[in-house]
């Protein structure tokens, strides 16, 4: 067995314990957001759904880029054995995004706003974030070296990273009267900016989800393999030009939707197959070593399956008119969200943050618990908002429509299912996240008692050793 690493975390790994952080609080926002579709009055005066949408959202969104940026940054260090070559810019690099953010959500809980969906904050909050963003660029190149002969892994972070960079700032075009006053522009370059920064960070993730996966594996096969080459390729197609399946509705060029509808997707499916033949090929006794980080990916395998089935129907155009503006494109939204980008960042936050001064074995059962609770209540969180969705889209395209109200208390019964799950995920999620936290808080903050606790336990089993 490694022995522990005694050192406190070092700046690449605080981005995780950061977006862990934000993973609870983005939960904990979701949950309250879910009552208040039964409680309609619920914190109105201090904290309204219009505040609590984008407290959620926010922290979601930064839980995958912070945990992202961790991932990175900590396997770059790895895969070349060297350091990131500027400790100053990191640092800097941490300081603007843990400070933006925080002034983010606070700002939200002020009723300050001023931007649009996933950022809606004020625009001059984007610019530390867009600073930060191209530290990280030149922190990556520097430390990265030559691009020759690389594996897929590093080719995929350095287009997330390029790709997000220029998405983030397309997505601010319409701060300039040019693109904001003519409403179909807008509407395109917004919803085009959003599908395709979600594929930018998707190949930040697939990307260390296959390091990962070589790391358990003890070798490079996957990260040099032509299918994952034919991923990286089909992700890059895909960040490019299947988010055209979001503008079926507007009137814009037609060969954009049909690319999108022949691409959609296919990085899933593929990205699959590779986490399907890899759980194959490894032995029973790497299984149980990398336990943790292994039962995220298993799971991850089975929600790309899920929500690939979905976004198939979701990208014909016939059945997109029925479910655009519905529950069921949230369903898709939180299916690839918490069962594939968050369950991806969990097996890496464990591969990263495990065992670090404490060891997991007295919260094993803990831990199996919440990983069990976690997966049930998303399946049923999914189902409910696919039914509600259902119910909303035949309440839409009816000719003979109900009142708005009327329909609303139709889907009552598929919100009180939303908000249980919803409730039972979050206890889930918090169940299997409390012994990484515990542990950092150990770590940073630990009292000499402790510190003699863990003295005794390391020498005790390295003895055994």
């Amino acid at each position: 067995m490694e022995p522990f690493n005694s050192k406190q975390p070092d700046v690449p790994r605080l981005f995780s314990l950061v977006a862990l952080l934000l993973l609870a609080t983005g939960m904990i926002w979701g949950v309250t957001g879910g009552l208040q579709y039964l409680m309609p009055g619920f914190l109105k005066t201090y904290l309204s759904f219009e505040r609590i949408r984008p407290l959620h959202v926010s922290s979601v969104v930064f839980w995958i880029i912070l945990g992202a940026m961790g991932a990175v940054l900590t396997y770059l260090q790895q895969h070349t054995g060297k350091k990131i070559v500027s400790a100053k810019l990191l640092k800097i690099q941490f300081i603007l995004f843990t400070i933006t953010v925080l002034l983010i959500l606070i700002s939200y809980c002020a009723g300050i706003f001023g931007g649009r969906e996933y950022w809606e904050f004020h625009p001059l909050l984007s610019l530390p974030i867009t600073v930060g963003w191209v530290l990280f660029l030149i922190n990556f190149l520097r430390s990265a070296g030559s691009l020759k002969n690389q594996p897929v892994y590093v080719w995929m972070w350095l287009t997330g990273i390029v790709f997000f960079l220029f998405t983030f700032l397309e997505s601010y075009l319409w701060v300039f009267p040019y693109f904001r006053n003519h409403v179909i522009t807008d509407m395109t370059i917004q919803w085009k900016s959003y599908g395709s920064m979600v594929g930018a960070w998707n190949m930040l993730l697939y990307g260390s989800s296959i390091f990962l996966m070589d790391k358990i594996n003890n070798h490079k096969k996957y990260s040099y393999s032509k299918i994952a080459f034919v991923l990286y390729f089909t992700g890059l197609f895909n960040l490019m030009f299947n988010w055209g399946h979001h503008i079926y509705t507007l009137p814009t060029h037609a060969y954009i939707k049909h690319i999108s509808y022949a691409v959609s997707m296919t990085e899933l499916f593929i990205l699959g197959r590779i986490i399907y033949l890899w759980r194959a090929s490894l032995t029973e006794a790497r299984k149980n070593f990398y336990h943790i980080s292994y039962r995220f990916l298993a799971a991850a395998d089975l929600w790309i399956f899920l929500t690939l089935l979905l976004a198939i129907v979701m990208s014909v155009p016939a059945f997109n008119v029925y479910t655009h503006g519905t529950h069921i494109t949230v369903a898709h939204t939180m299916g690839a969200t918490i069962g594939i980008n968050s369950f991806i960042l969990l097996a890496i936050s464990f591969d990263l943050l495990n065992d670090t001064c404490q060891s997991f074995e007295p919260f094993k059962k803990l831990f199996s618990r919440g990983y069990w609770l976690t997966n049930i209540s998303l399946l049923v969180f999914w189902l409910s908002l696919i039914g509600a969705g259902v119910l909303k889209a035949r309440w839409q395209m009816s000719q003979e429509q109900e009142v708005f109200q009327t329909m609303m208390q139709q889907l009552r019964p598929f919100f009180v299912l939303f908000f249980i799950s919803g409730t039972t995920l979050l206890s889930g999620i918090l169940m299997m996240i409390y012994p990484l936290l515990r542990n950092q808080w150990i770590c940073y903050f630990k009292t000499n008692g402790e510190k003699k606790q863990r003295t005794r336990y390391l020498s005790a089993r390295f003895s055994i050793e």
